[in-house]
């Protein structure tokens, strides 16, 4: 397919840039007004030490905890099951079971598609429930994990930026194979079910790789994976 061929590495790195770029400045711009004569002569001042983010679900959790997880994305077309994979990549799981775990992934879309080839989500600027501390996390960078599985349909990867370690909150599926993204994207979970919602959300309309009607995740959640 066409499509499939222009899908770069290149390619999978932009879907995240413009929305983190919206992001960044929706934050810095809630964060930051015009500063006052008063704040402008505190602006050397030092932060509060012991600021730190907020703790989620899953931070220090073993990989052993994680192997058993699964996470259910409630779609407007139904479900997808993923499994994750943490002993090739643990920093990516933990991150996307956070996400999930949190709410963080409520309500967002899959805001990206190149048919015949992946869906891609965890815009969290699509969400309806968009605010600072969302724009925050979009913010927060994971370290890349390239690994040994193979980019195959089904198979769910974490998309960034040109630059190194510069994975946020976006992710992909593969609806088909994509093998010149083996060893170079950070491959973390498996769809064990719904794999036809997921090509039923490649198959609608697009504009451009921008889908006309985005199909929403109405709710994320987290369980112990079925046997």
């Amino acid at each position: 397919m066409v499509y499939k061929k222009m899908f770069s590495r290149r390619t999978i790195n932009l879907f995240a840039t413009a929305s983190v770029c919206f992001a960044l400045f929706d934050a810095a711009r809630a964060q930051n007004p015009a500063p006052s004569a008063e704040t402008s002569r505190k602006a050397n001042t030092r932060p509060a030490e012991g600021s730190t983010r907020p703790r989620e679900p899953f931070d220090g959790a073993s990989t052993e905890k994680m192997a058993g997880q699964c996470v259910t994305l409630l779609t407007e077309q139904g479900a997808i099951v993923i499994e994750m994979l943490p002993t090739e990549a643990p920093e990516s799981v933990r991150n996307f079971l956070n996400l999930a775990a949190t709410g963080a992934l409520d309500t967002t879309t899959f805001s990206r598609v190149v048919k015949d080839f992946v869906i891609q989500g965890g815009n969290l600027s699509t969400s309806e429930n968009w605010s600072t501390d969302l724009a925050n996390r979009m913010m927060r960078t994971i370290r890349d994990e390239p690994n040994s599985v193979k980019h195959v349909r089904g198979v769910v990867s974490m998309a960034r930026r040109e630059e190194p370690n510069t994975a946020t909150t976006h992710f992909f599926i593969l609806v088909g194979d994509g093998h010149n993204l083996d060893g170079t994207f950070a491959a973390f979970g498996r769809v064990t079910h719904g794999i036809e919602v997921a090509d039923a959300i490649n198959r609608a309309p697009i504009e451009g790789e921008k889908p006309i009607v985005p199909v929403r995740i109405k709710r994320a959640t987290v369980a112990q994976c079925e046997k």
